[in-house]
C-alpha cells in the first residue's frame, strides 16, 4: 500500500470542537503516504428504522460511501457523562446496519479525542471501543492519545496549537497506517 486514504470524524457537531480541531490537524499535519479526509457528521438525521425502510437519507449514504471509500478511520471523541455523544453513536447505528454489508466490517479504526477535563476522554474512548466490536471494525489498540485539559492546546476556534500533541497526533495516525497494512497483509495471506 504505497498510500492510505483515511476518514476522519469527531463526535461533536460544534464548529470550535476540539475534537473537530484534531481531525483537521490530522488532516493538515499527515505524513507522506496517509491522506486523512475530513467527514462531517452535521447532516446525519437520528436513526429511525422507518427512514432506513423507505430509503437512506443522502447524507447517511455519503457517510457509508467515506467509510467504505477509506482504507482507515480516525475517530475523535469528546466524553459527554462519562461517555460517547449521541451524534457518535448514532453514526455508528446507520453505518452498522445492515449488518452483512456494514462498510464498518473489518476497517481498521484509531481512536482518540479531547476533553476540557483533567480525565480527557478516557471513558469514551473505551467506550467507543466497545460499541465498534459488535459492528467488526478492527480498533487498533495501542497507542492511545487522550487529550485533557484541551482549552490549553487549541485556540478559539478549536485549531491545535500545541506541537507536542500535533507530534502525538503523526505518530497515531503512522501507528494507524501500519495497523492497516498489517490487518491487509492478513487477508491477503
Amino acid at each position: 500500500m504505497d498510500q492510505i486514504k483515511v476518514v476522519g470524524f469527531a463526535g461533536s457537531l460544534r464548529r470550535g470542537s476540539f475534537n473537530r480541531g484534531v481531525i483537521r490537524a490530522a488532516a493538515e499535519s499527515a505524513p507522506p503516504g496517509i491522506r486523512v479526509e475530513v467527514f462531517n457528521l452535521t447532516d446525519v438525521p437520528l436513526y429511525n428504522q422507518d427512514v432506513e425502510d423507505a430509503g437512506e437519507p443522502a447524507s447517511v449514504v455519503a457517510l457509508k460511501r467515506a467509510i467504505l471509500g477509506a482504507d482507515a478511520l480516525l475517530v475523535a471523541t469528546p466524553e459527554y457523562n462519562h461517555g460517547i455523544p449521541g451524534v457518535l453513536k448514532n453514526a455508528l447505528d446507520w453505518a452498522s446496519r445492515p449488518r452483512a454489508t456494514s462498510p464498518l466490517r473489518d476497517k481498521p479504526v484509531a481512536v482518540t479525542g479531547a476533553s476540557t477535563g483533567t480525565g480527557s476522554t478516557a471513558r469514551a474512548q473505551a467506550q467507543l471501543r466497545e460499541a465498534f466490536v459488535f459492528t467488526g471494525a478492527c480498533v487498533m489498540p495501542q497507542p492511545e492519545l487522550l487529550i485533557g485539559a484541551a482549552a490549553s492546546h487549541f485556540d478559539e476556534g478549536g485549531n491545535l496549537t500545541d506541537a507536542e500533541l500535533r507530534a502525538s497526533l503523526v505518530e497515531l495516525i503512522e501507528a494507524l497506517r501500519a495497523w492497516t497494512v498489517r490487518l491487509r497483509l492478513k487477508e491477503v495471506a
